[in-house]
Parts: C-alpha cells; sequence; structure tokens
C-alpha cells in the first residue's frame, strides 16, 4: 500500500497550509479566539472558496467528490494551526447526515448553501448524563397533523453557538432515531452558549414543543449516525496528529535555543531521549490515523477500529502534550505561548466522542470475538 500523497493532495496540503499559516500566528490566532464568534469568518469563506467545505461530498450535492485522505490532510493542517474554524462541527458532521438521509430536494436546499460558507449547521446530539457510545437518547418528536415538534435537552452542541439550523436526533413514536432540521429562530428553542476549555464553542439547546421537519423518510437513522461518528472519529485523530507535529517542532526548537549551563538544552542526553519518545509516539498515532481513514475509504465502518485509533492517538497526545510542558517549564503553560493551547486542543480531542476510557471498554468488549492462538 502506497502510504505517499499524491502530487494533488500535496498541493492541497501546501494551499491550505499557507492560507492558515497566513492568517494565525500565535498572537492573531488569540486575538479571533476573543472575538464574539470565536473564528474568522474571512477564513471560512477563502476555504469555502477553495472547495474545502465540499471536499468530501459528492459532485451532485454541489461538492468536490474527493477522499478521506483529502479531508485528512486539511485536518492535519487545522490542527497544525489550531484554526478555530468549525469544519468538523459546522460541514462535516452534520452535514454528512444530510447528505446520507435527506431527501433530494432537501439536499439541493441546503448543501450547497452549506459547501458554499453561506449556512452553518450543528449536530445537535449529545444529551447531560449519556456518555458514548450510548445511543440512549431522551429527547423525543411527535406529530403533529403534517410537522413534528421536539421535546428535549441537548448537551454539548459543538458549535451550536453560531449554527443557522441543526441537525436534530430525537425518539421517534416506532422507538427509533429520528433526525430534524429545526431553526435556531424557531418558537421554543432556547440556545444556551458558553465557551469550551480549548477556547472554542458550545451551547446548550433546550426544546420545547419546537417544530421541526424530519430528515428524509421516517425511518431509523441510528446507522447514518452511526457512519457519520465514525467518520468524525478518523477526522479528530487527523487534527490530533497536526497539533502533536507542531507541539513537538515548539519542544525541539526550545531545546536547541534555551541555555542552562552554558549549553543548550539539547546537549543534555535525557531531553534528547524524551524527545525522541515523543517522536516515536507522533508515529504510532499517525500510523492508526492513516489506519482509520483507510479502513473509511474502503467502505468500511468498524466502530473496532476507530476506537484502536483513538485509544492509541489519545494516548500518543497526553504524552505528547505533557512532555512538551514539562520540557518547556514554566513558559510552557502560560497563555501567551502556544504550548499550553496545543495541550488544551488536544486534551478536549480526547475527550470529544469517548475518551479513553470509553474506547478501551468498546475493545474489551470484543476480546471473546477472537480465537486463541494454538501452539
Amino acid at each position: 500500500m502506497d502510504f505517499e500523497l499524491t502530487d494533488e493532495q500535496v498541493m492541497l496540503r501546501d494551499t491550505v497550509r499557507d492560507l492558515l499559516a497566513r492568517d494565525y500566528d500565535p498572537e492573531t490566532r488569540l486575538k479571533v479566539l476573543d472575538t464574539e464568534l470565536g473564528w474568522s469568518r474571512d477564513v471560512w469563506n477563502q476555504l469555502a472558496e477553495l472547495g474545502v467545505l465540499g471536499l468530501s461530498f459528492t459532485e451532485e450535492d454541489g461538492g468536490v467528490g474527493a477522499g478521506p485522505v483529502e479531508t485528512m490532510v486539511v485536518l492535519e493542517e487545522i490542527g497544525r494551526r489550531l484554526a478555530p474554524e468549525p469544519l468538523l462541527d459546522a460541514v462535516l458532521v452534520p452535514g454528512g447526515l444530510v447528505a446520507r438521509v435527506g431527501s433530494a430536494e432537501q439536499r439541493q436546499r441546503i448543501l450547497p448553501e452549506v459547501l458554499g460558507g453561506t449556512k452553518l449547521l450543528a449536530f445537535a446530539h449529545a444529551e447531560p448524563g449519556v456518555r458514548w457510545p450510548s445511543t440512549e437518547l431522551a429527547t423525543t418528536a411527535v406529530r403533529q397533523g403534517d410537522s413534528w415538534v421536539l421535546t428535549g435537552l441537548k448537551n454539548p452542541v459543538p458549535h451550536g453557538d453560531c449554527a443557522d439550523e441543526l441537525v436534530v436526533s430525537a425518539v421517534l413514536p416506532t422507538g427509533g432515531t429520528g433526525l430534524f432540521l429545526v431553526g435556531l429562530d424557531a418558537a421554543g428553542v432556547r440556545r444556551t452558549s458558553y465557551r469550551t476549555v480549548d477556547g472554542q464553542r458550545g451551547a446548550q439547546i433546550e426544546f420545547d414543543k419546537a417544530s421541526g421537519e424530519l430528515l428524509g423518510d421516517n425511518i431509523d437513522a441510528a446507522e447514518a449516525v452511526q457512519v457519520t461518528i465514525g467518520h468524525a472519529q478518523a477526522a479528530l485523530c487527523a487534527e490530533s496528529i497536526g497539533a502533536m507535529e507542531e507541539a513537538l517542532r515548539l519542544t525541539t526548537d526550545y531545546l536547541k535555543t534555551r541555555k542552562q549551563f552554558g549549553v543548550t538544552l539539547s546537549k543534555f542526553q535525557t531531553l534528547t531521549q524524551r524527545a525522541a519518545n515523543m517522536y516515536v509516539s507522533l508515529e504510532l498515532a499517525r500510523s492508526m490515523s492513516l489506519y482509520a481513514n483507510a479502513s473509511i475509504a474502503d467502505g468500511a465502518n468498524d466502530p473496532v477500529v476507530a476506537s484502536r485509533a483513538r485509544l492509541q492517538v489519545g494516548r500518543a497526545a497526553r504524552h505528547i502534550g505533557q512532555e512538551a510542558i514539562q520540557m518547556h517549564g514554566g513558559i510552557g503553560v502560560t497563555a501567551e505561548y502556544p504550548v499550553s493551547h496545543y495541550v488544551a486542543r488536544l486534551t478536549a480531542i480526547e475527550r470529544t466522542l469517548g475518551g479513553g476510557l470509553e474506547h478501551l471498554r468498546v475493545l474489551t468488549g470484543q476480546v471473546g470475538d477472537y480465537d486463541l492462538p494454538e501452539l
């Protein structure tokens, strides 16, 4: 199997890298995070013009029709610069659900605006007290005449603070999972926005008999949700790789320039060995990220593969983050220096769609399915 990027993929990577490097040095990023929106509309529009928002969508839906590898390449660059634009939360996840479940009319009405950057979606799925991978939902949908009304509480809703429309999961009267389009200006919708530990945004959204439009036909959409979450798991792995790469680069550069006892820290063997171990963790994580995305490219959506990748990437992120801060010393935890922000983002990713413990439980639950080797 060829693990090298094609010329087109390299061009895509370099274009996105140059765009984000031009707009997001550490100081500029902090200023953008402190704005009300928390990300840049200008950068978002540039990503839309480049076709980045539509990479993983078919040409029929207004996208580019590229594969998971192209999406992985872009998300690695987003992680490298800690770009706060909600590509995953506002496009890939909710837009992916519209593409998989929505009717032809709904796709034609919604996706062109989303992929063009003029409309923001958010997926309201998680509920208080329910931990991944549980699929239990308390939010209910009831038919009233020709329409539906939703009642329940969703939290957290990543980037739900800036969404124009929500894709909401709810229990159907038949007992399956339905997906509904709900406008934030609809009666019975109350949104409470907040800032997350990594400087991004989220929201708690309460529905009190809020009107919603059923996405697609009246069928159980649980499988589509599972597939989309599987793709999101791989996307989070890719973003983590970019963030870990940059955290390692910052650390090695610091060791080469910071002096103690008249010599640079890179002259101390123990520190260079610890940096080498960070590199080993990064490469192990990179291989698992490739594994997860290659699995998706082959048409598989195996939750065991996703958990394998997330567990290894999460462990690598914790190792690299902790070592980066330790080897920087006190400056490593300051808000002015970028290392602490990389660690914050890696920590937030590790807690998204299941932490290490949850993914380990998924894997241990599959142990009985394997045959014991016989000598």
